[in-house]
């Protein structure tokens, strides 16, 4: 007589590399990013001079001594990221708005590549374009994720094996909007923005990791379902 593990459909892809299926290496992806950039982002922070945590940019570590590893941080994130949206598209069940947020997802991670590949201009110069964009850039990547992350939330509720991450999600979203009021209200005063701009950004890169983290444990396990969803 079969037992309840034996009835349960496999509905798992093949395995590509090792044990992971295609959505395991998706997933891998996604852990990978946050914990490169957090990496990069600590070392570049030890090794600086004349940065000041509550007070200096993330983005002013450019111009410091490893400035070029915090790059290769940026650009490394956001490429996975993008990696990692793939994989949340394939395995969510679909609500109205979820392709949006996984598009302005995507659009995040793009967002993390140009801040990485053009540096913001130094403290008292004149207006470039490299500084333009990376500015354009910053903004979009802090006013995206909000809304994304709400949008993907919308079809987590209704999904049987993410539903456990709503909350979490609402609660990232909700200090996302509200460090991004913060974080414009303190633009003329600078003596807190750069710890701002540090929670804005962990309370983004913890997401993507846990997100990342719950899809690497469906890919493992026989009864998850991975079809491809309606984009709208």
């Amino acid at each position: 007589m079969l037992g309840i593990k034996d009835m349960v459909q496999d509905t798992r892809p093949p395995a590509i590399i090792g044990p992971f299926n295609i959505y395991g290496v998706l997933a891998i992806a996604g852990i990978i990013g946050p914990v490169v950039f957090i990496v990069t982002n600590l070392i570049t922070i030890l090794f600086a001079e004349e940065y000041h945590p509550l007070s200096s940019t993330i983005s002013s570590l450019a111009w410091s001594r490893l400035g070029w590893l915090q790059s290769i941080g940026f650009l490394s994130v956001g490429l996975l990221v993008e990696i990692f949206a793939a994989g949340l598209l394939f395995s969510v069940q679909t609500k109205r708005g979820f392709g949006i947020g996984i598009g302005l997802l995507a659009c995040l991670g793009f967002g993390l590549i140009l801040i990485g590949a053009f540096a913001e201009d130094p403290a008292g110069a004149s207006h470039s374009i490299n500084g333009m964009i990376h500015v354009i850039a910053a903004v979009t990547v802090f006013s995206v994720f909000p809304i994304a992350s709400f949008l993907i939330a919308l079809s987590l509720r209704k999904d049987p094996f993410w539903k456990g991450l709503f909350p979490y999600t609402i609660i990232a979203t909700c200090l996302a909007v509200g460090f991004v009021i913060a974080h414009f209200r303190l633009l003329p005063n600078k003596h807190w923005l750069g710890l701002y701009e540090q929670v804005l950004v962990a309370n983004m890169v913890i997401w993507v990791e846990v997100m990342a983290i719950q899809l690497l444990r469906l890919s493992f396990r026989p009864g998850a379902r991975f079809r491809r969803p309606k984009i709208f």
